[in-house]
């Protein structure tokens, strides 16, 4: 009997086969009920069944080794990706769900060799059907992945607002504390508990944007007409209070009014002082120039110092990375999401952000349309 029609004849017995398999992965498939525990696994075979008397070329045949069978028309998921999604939704780990497709290929190849005449060889056969099992294991665990990576940073983006409620009680309290002249100790106490405050909501202000770009919905932006100068000197007066051991010059050319996000363009400003300051020569100033380009605004951010290498540069905005020679303190308790946010913000103005560098010095530029 051929492979195809040994599994049809079959499926029962192998979906029974299966559902005993599933329920030994503990605790995800406890109280789960047969349905849930077979889930997809007939129309997986059936699937399976169906390709193996498809005709394949030598090139199709490779194709799907490389897990990169053609999509079927009128099928958005595969029942593989649908399988995927119901484990990880279930509560089994990418290895449980492996496993089930380890048993399921024993299952069905154990007892078709065994029903086989001796004469009767299908090599073609147990072939392709290990590449059909293959071609399944990449679609579920490329979405079990995706279902992973989703549920995790909605946690944290829940996480993460749910935080800022009593983050702000904190910090609120410690304002309160710091003008009340109780004495010197009290005073101390306060100032440090301000201090970590804002640190904590820089943290996770960059979190909260982090999840909201890996969740596909973009950062909130909220454009009105401002002036850059104005807004950017504003802000250099509170980071020079923090670093006050630093220098940092602003140079202003032209007219840099437009219509932007002013929270957001600080917070976008402020990523790249800070990173200049933290890389930057301690001797050397920080020099800032905001330029009036005609239909954009061309900010600015250089430092001197040792220089960045291209390969880095090439992956310096990525999220969560940090160049081979990061020098931060001690005290450096960021989540290397700076610059990432920091394109992100540009882009949501429509602007772009780059680097350069040389043995002298590096310049972050942005771009900013003066209106999306």
């Amino acid at each position: 009997m051929r492979l195809a029609d040994f599994i049809l004849a079959h499926m029962d017995t192998i979906l029974l086969e299966w559902e005993a398999f599933a329920r030994t992965q503990l605790p995800a498939a406890t109280d789960m009920s047969s349905l849930n525990l077979q889930d997809h696994a007939r129309q997986i075979l059936e699937a399976i069944a169906k390709d193996l008397t498809t005709s394949q070329s030598r090139h199709e045949q490779f194709e799907k080794s490389r897990g990169h069978a053609p999509k079927l028309a009128g099928c958005p998921e595969t029942a593989a990706q649908m399988h995927a999604l119901l484990r990880a939704r279930s509560n089994f780990d990418i290895n449980q769900m492996v496993a089930e497709y380890r048993a399921l290929r024993a299952s069905v190849l154990r007892p078709w060799m065994d029903e086989r005449e001796p004469d009767s060889h299908h090599e073609d056969d147990m072939i392709r059907f290990n590449e059909a099992i293959d071609q399944a294991i990449v679609e579920s665990v490329d979405f079990f992945s995706m279902q992973v990576d989703f549920t995790r940073n909605l946690f944290l983006g829940m996480l993460g607002h749910d935080m800022r409620s009593p983050l702000q009680t904190v910090r609120i309290t410690a304002a309160y504390l710091a003008t009340l002249n109780a004495g010197e100790n009290v005073d101390a106490a306060a100032a440090r508990l301000v201090r970590s405050g804002a640190r904590m909501q820089a943290l996770l202000d960059d979190m909260v944007d982090f999840n909201r770009t890996r969740l596909g919905l973009g950062l909130n932006i909220a454009p009105t007409e401002i002036n850059l100068a104005q807004l950017f000197t504003d802000t250099l007066d509170e980071l020079r209070v923090v670093h006050p051991d630093r220098q940092i010059d602003l140079d202003v050319v032209g007219n840099c009014k437009g219509v932007w996000d002013g929270r957001r363009l600080q917070q976008l400003f402020g990523n790249l002082v800070l990173n200049a300051i933290k890389y930057g020569a301690r001797d050397a100033p920080v020099c800032v120039s905001v330029t009036d380009e005609g239909s954009e605004v061309l900010l600015e951010v250089k430092n001197t110092g040792t220089g960045i290498e291209r390969s880095t540069l090439d992956l310096i905005f990525n999220p969560l990375q940090r160049g081979p020679n990061h020098q931060g303190t001690g005290t450096d308790n960021s989540l290397g999401l700076g610059l990432y946010i920091a394109r992100e913000i540009a882009k949501a103005h429509g602007g772009e952000i780059d680097a350069r560098s040389d043995a002298k010095e590096t310049v972050f530029f942005v771009t900013l349309p003066r209106s999306k």
